[in-house]
């Protein structure tokens, strides 16, 4: 594990729109445990999905942010910059026969959830039937050979058989125990060539992150992220979840639910302090 004497945590938004309430409350958590600790508060920017990032958005995320008054220890670390490293990591779970390639479209893969009687209302949170698991290895190459395009799945069976039970630490919550909570997930596609899991797990590595602070929307993903630690040698920090924003009808605010920008208040007339003021900040 990093060295747990002082605190490094990040704030990781990704350029797909302008930053919004529910991003200045998450920047704002992590930022104030970095500085009340004497801490690094890193930022990171997850541009790996390149036809919805954009650059002015990027930039827009350093304005707010030092505008908030939030400034960031070092340069921020862009995703696209280091796809060589998601490829090593890709290359080592291969060479530990992990990860299997799905042709299933997500079209498919819901079609096939319904059918076995667990219809969801969308993609995410429910786990893959292993429909191409099941594909041997013929099949497989043939199938690749004919320009089929395909995911890479974490084998998760053998995933689990190889590290054995593994236990993380979220700072409210305590020790949990790594469960399987979302099946074989996708690691990498042809359009996207790492996924949020892998990026995230090498980036915080990388940037020697050893106090993660997030939503508690994310907590079921750290047990993917403690697994992929694990199989790949990678120091294992502890969690932060923290409470969501809502808006007045108990919605999460976000860019989905319209949430309102940081600019557009700016431009409204808001101050900092009447922001923070609008997600609660200025009473914690």
């Amino acid at each position: 594990m990093h060295n747990a004497s002082k605190i490094v945590t990040r704030f990781a938004p990704s350029p797909t729109g302008f930053m919004h309430l529910g991003h200045a409350y998450a920047a704002l958590q992590a930022w104030r445990l970095a500085r009340e600790q004497n801490g690094k508060f890193l930022l990171r920017i997850e541009n790996i999905d390149a036809g919805r990032c954009r650059q002015e958005f990027e930039e827009a995320i350093f304005e707010d942010l030092l505008w908030l008054g939030l400034n960031w220890d070092g340069q921020a670390r862009r995703q696209s910059q280091n796809m060589h490293e998601y490829n090593r990591a890709l290359d080592r779970l291969k060479t530990n026969c992990l990860l299997y390639p799905c042709f299933c479209t997500r079209k498919e893969i819901l079609a096939e959830i319904s059918q076995a009687g667990a219809a969801p209302h969308k993609l995410h949170g429910h786990r893959y039937p292993g429909t191409c698991k099941a594909l041997s290895e013929t099949q497989r190459q043939e199938r690749i050979a004919a320009g089929e395009a395909y995911a890479l799945r974490l084998d998760m069976e053998k995933a689990i058989q190889r590290t054995g039970p593994l236990v993380w630490i979220d700072e409210k919550r305590g020790a949990q125990e790594c469960k399987d909570l979302s099946g074989d997930v996708v690691l990498a596609r042809k359009d996207v060539p790492t996924s949020y899991h892998l990026a995230v797990t090498v980036d915080d590595h990388r940037q020697r992150v050893n106090m993660v602070t997030r939503g508690i929307d994310l907590f079921d993903a750290t047990h993917i992220h403690r697994l992929l630690q694990a199989l790949l040698g990678l120091d294992t920090p502890r969690w932060d979840h923290h409470k969501l924003r809502t808006d007045h009808q108990g919605e999460r605010l976000s860019k989905r639910n319209r949430a309102p920008t940081i600019r557009s208040l700016r431009r409204a007339g808001e101050s900092p302090s009447s922001i923070k003021a609008m997600i609660g900040f200025d009473r914690q």
